[in-house]
């Protein structure tokens, strides 16, 4: 499975009931079929990202980064790399290398979507057209800052920063989503076994 399918199938098969976030999903659906650098910064009219609102043991703390370029903040994510095995293994390695958490459990189902546009790292106007997902931290979690980040904190899910329309649906859909143990059990990203 190449990183563009993975994205075209999270996509495909998203069933949610909110109907701002299908009609966004059509649309960001659509684009990715008529772009096959579609997940590659380079793709200048937008591009996949991938993030992961990490959820600590507990379930009731998401781990939130100051974001030096935004300078809010948000959840964990950024762009796909070419090596990355699918969409969820991008959201994974993305919660893994920003948080510096062992054994992070990241729920393979799409939990939300979200478009903005920004000046991307190369230096041009872009959209980040961001696919976001639920990770679980163990018990024992140590977070580690990387140089993506100007803080990194864990924030109380009843008391996110203010302000953020975005980051509060992302926490409405996560917890919805943690709400529905039968359905979406955290598992763990799959890897390729013959790349």
């Amino acid at each position: 499975m190449s990183l563009h399918t993975s994205v075209v199938d999270a996509l495909t098969d998203w069933q949610t009931a909110e109907t701002g976030q299908d009609a966004l999903r059509h649309a960001v659906l659509a684009f990715v079929l008529a772009r096959p650098d579609a997940c590659s910064r380079s793709c200048a009219p937008g591009h996949i990202t991938a993030s992961a609102l990490v959820l600590d043991h507990s379930g009731t703390h998401a781990l939130l980064t100051l974001h030096p370029r935004v300078g809010r903040w948000l959840q964990l994510g950024g762009h796909c790399e070419d090596d990355d095995f699918d969409i969820v293994a991008a959201a994974l390695r993305e919660a893994t290398e920003e948080s510096g958490i062992a054994g992070l459990r990241i729920d393979p189902e799409l939990v939300a979507i979200h478009v903005h546009p920004l000046t991307c790292s190369l230096g041009a106007p872009t959209r980040h057209l961001d696919l976001q997902y639920v990770v679980h931290a163990p018990a024992e979690a140590q977070i580690t800052r990387s140089d993506e980040s100007l803080d990194l904190r864990w924030w109380p899910l009843e008391a996110m920063p203010p302000g953020d329309p975005a980051l509060d649906a992302l926490v409405r859909a996560a917890r919805h989503r943690v709400a529905e143990p039968t359905v979406h059990g955290a598992e763990t990203a799959k890897t390729p076994q013959n790349p």
